[in-house]
């Protein structure tokens, strides 16, 4: 590598394209205001990237020159709502009286004063070039800065050419001041399928050792992205590997070089088959148009839902041959699900999904049969609670695709156990308990106590066991079972 891995500002980097990126009217007037009053504005970051991909921009951010804090805060005051909040960070929020809303900021320098990831000093510079701007910019691809008043690219540092050659470089020595932008680069290389330029992978395994110092909350928030947005989730321990980041995450890293059984597992270790998992997940994911929640459950348990094949993988003699086996994984991995998703900060109630999905993601296995029976279809729809059987058979059919060049799709036995679920409407909650404690006080004069959950329990295995279905037989075959 050499001692400077970084483009240099180039001379010649502006581009006329008119309408890349196309503002409404009332908010394109502002920034006519803002120029004419000799401040100019650029719009910056990921909604420039976002455009030259043809993806529509939520956020925008704008960056504007020559004016202070105050001027700028003052100036948009009188033209919407502004909230300063960022203010040290030089950024105003701003909203319309017509309701639309976008960042403006003051250009910046950043300036590291301590060793965790929020010991930075922010020193606003209006004066400063849009090159030196840019040059703050963590990746060459939200380096770049669009005039949508004269529909002019700015590209000092060769985005548009890394965006169009799928590659993911750093700006600037900036980079390794932040260990963050490490995390960051894992989650923009799966959303816009890039690979990471070598010498940038060599900053980031230079700073590895630093990623004590980041927040819980921050490594959580780019996981989400990843989760959410990527069309490539599979680049992911490719990526912390070639970066040196993966001994971050030790249940992913233990995931490599583990075996599988050539027949069902043709793709290789687990860590391979993990990510063409989480790949076929996200084309599930869009197919069926779930929302970010949905997605994210169904994300991370395919990024999960093998974490205890390191520890369960071992040789066994199975009828007569010799084979690659791991016995019990699925529920030994749900606790490693439910550690490892907390320790990146991911919330409880995606959480609490997970873990069941991921100790059933072999349950339709118990569905081979044509004649199995209902109880199996209701017991493990109470089993996956607060999870359902619907999200289940999402994740079967994202475990059964991650195999190639097997074919992708669902496994019979768990279209059996997604039709039975249907019949028996349990496919996206489990049967609600016919007979409560109400019900059964009565029969004990009153009196409360652990034999009134006890009895209630029954009750409840009798139903799932088809017993019976409406409230009429469940309180005769409570009235039967207390005189027995």
């Amino acid at each position: 590598m050499t001692t400077e891995p970084f483009n240099q500002p180039e001379a010649n980097t502006t581009y006329h394209m008119p309408d890349l990126v196309t503002l409404p009217e009332g908010f394109l007037r502002i920034l006519e205001d803002l120029s004419s009053a000799g401040y100019p504005s650029l719009l910056v970051g990921g909604s420039v990237r976002d455009a030259l991909l043809g993806v529509e921009a939520n956020d925008l951010d704008l960056e504007v020159y020559g004016v202070s804090f105050a001027e700028l805060a003052e100036f948009l005051g009188t033209r919407g709502r502004v909230d300063l909040v960022g203010q040290a960070f030089g950024v105003v929020k701003f909203r319309s009286p017509a309701g639309f809303q976008c960042d403006f900021s003051i250009p910046r320098r950043d300036s590291k004063i301590g060793l965790t990831h929020r010991d930075f000093y922010a020193h606003c510079e209006p004066a400063m070039t849009i090159a030196e701007a840019a040059s703050r910019r963590d990746f060459t691809i939200n380096s770049m800065a669009y005039d949508p008043i004269r529909g002019v690219l700015h590209d000092h540092f060769g985005g548009r050419e890394d965006l169009r050659n799928k590659v993911l470089r750093a700006t600037s020595a900036a980079f390794r001041e932040d260990p963050l932008r490490v995390l960051r680069g894992a989650q923009f290389a799966c959303r816009f399928d890039l690979d990471v330029d070598p010498d940038t992978a060599g900053v980031c395994r230079s700073i590895a050792g630093e990623f004590h110092t980041l927040p819980k909350e921050r490594i959580c928030e780019e996981f989400m992205k990843w989760a959410t947005k990527s069309v490539r989730p599979g680049r992911l321990i490719g990526y912390l590997d070639a970066t040196g980041w993966l001994p971050n995450f030790p249940p992913l890293a233990s995931l490599q070089a583990v075996p599988q059984d050539p027949k069902w597992h043709p793709e290789g270790d687990v860590a391979v088959h993990t990510m063409h998992v989480v790949d076929a997940a996200a084309r599930i994911a869009i197919r069926e148009g779930l929302d970010d929640f949905e997605r994210c459950v169904l994300m991370m348990a395919a990024l999960t839902h093998d974490l205890a094949k390191a520890g369960t993988t071992e040789l066994r003699e199975v009828r007569g041959a010799v084979r690659w086996t791991s016995y019990g994984h699925e529920k030994a991995s749900g606790p490693k699900a439910k550690l490892f998703l907390e320790s990146v900060g991911i919330k409880s109630e995606i959480v609490e999904r997970v873990v069941p999905l991921v100790e059933n993601h072999l349950a339709h296995q118990d569905f081979r049969a044509e004649d199995t029976p209902a109880r199996t279809a209701r017991r493990l729809a109470t089993r996956l609670a607060p999870a359902n059987i619907r999200e289940l058979v999402l994740l079967i059919e994202a475990d059964a695709s991650g195999r190639p060049p097997l074919p992708e799709g669902l496994p019979e036995a768990a279209g059996r156990m997604r039709r039975m679920a249907a019949d028996l409407r349990v496919e996206a909650a489990p049967e609600q308990p016919l007979i409560l404690g109400r019900h059964v006080i009565p029969y004990f004069n009153g009196n409360p106590g652990p034999h009134i959950g006890r009895v209630v329990r029954a009750a409840f295995e009798a139903q799932l066991d088809g017993a019976f279905t409406d409230s009429a037989g469940a309180l005769e075959w409570l009235s039967r079972y207390l005189a027995g």
